[in-house]
């Protein structure tokens, strides 16, 4: 498996911080998509963000495409309500460059709004993410154009929260981390990583992007993922630490690995 389906098993190949990459592998089909979710977290996941649904009329059939594809009825939400991943998808407009957000079913956001992304192009979308147009853009935009329908790649990524919960709505660091210490760094620090694959649905030409979010406590990763983040710290206090708030936690778990 090239990705598994747990933060223990996304840590060793996902991006914490440093320049901006793609980081992007090459997924089999059985490799796409969680084979088991919980449906009943989805449900009550959808159920108490209901508006993490949005659709335009530009998404209506590759929602549908997707439902099908998948052996549904319906169309995007039907789609992300029985697996496990959150799902958007990405259409081009005549005369555009960039891709456009023109359905999201999130059950499970990382700080984000959907109905605010709505319609926006990829630029658009990332700009509150640091140095994505310097460093990352021009690449987006150019893998987009040319993915194939039939190829699937994935990507990983991992946040430090102050919360378990899947979906996240970041608090001021300050106040979110206040109660961290190295004694109880294990209980009080989640690490937060998104499993994001992409592919384009064949008949519509739309891209799918895929969210799935695993949350772990840090004290309850394997020894060898804790040292990883523990050294990785050093390098969010000296890059994009003041985004993500690492000053405010990293310290404490550094000491709770060392210990």
């Amino acid at each position: 498996m090239t990705f598994g389906f747990s933060v223990d098993e996304l840590l060793p190949r996902a991006r914490g911080g440093g320049v901006l990459k793609m980081g992007l592998a090459k997924l089999d089909e059985d490799e796409w998509l969680q084979p088991y979710p919980d449906l009943a977290a989805r449900e009550a996941g959808f159920a108490a963000y209901p508006q993490g649904i949005q659709l335009s009329p530009e998404g209506e059939a590759p929602g549908a495409e997707l439902a099908a594809m998948l052996g549904l009825s319906g169309g995007l939400p039907e789609a992300a309500r029985t697996h496990h991943e959150d799902m958007c998808l990405l259409t081009l407009r005549d005369g555009d460059e960039q891709y456009r957000l023109v359905g999201a079913a999130v059950a499970w956001p990382s700080d984000w709004t959907p109905a605010d992304k709505m319609g926006l192009p990829l630029r658009s979308l990332h700009a509150p993410i640091q140095g994505y147009e310097d460093q990352l853009a021009s690449g987006v935009d150019h893998f987009m154009a040319k993915l194939k329908a039939g190829a699937i790649y994935g990507r990983c990524n991992w946040f430090i929260a102050a919360t378990g919960e899947r979906r996240w709505v970041a608090e001021t660091p300050e106040r979110a981390f206040a109660h961290v210490t190295p004694d109880n760094a294990g209980e009080t620090l989640f690490v937060r990583s998104e499993r994001q694959t992409l592919r384009r649905l064949p008949e519509t030409g739309a891209i799918l992007f895929t969210i799935g979010i695993y949350v772990s406590p840090l004290g309850e990763l394997s020894a060898d993922n804790q040292q990883r983040l523990a050294v990785a710290m050093q390098g969010l206090l000296e890059g994009e630490g003041e985004r993500r708030g690492a000053q405010h936690y990293a310290h404490a778990l550094i000491d709770f690995v060392q210990a």
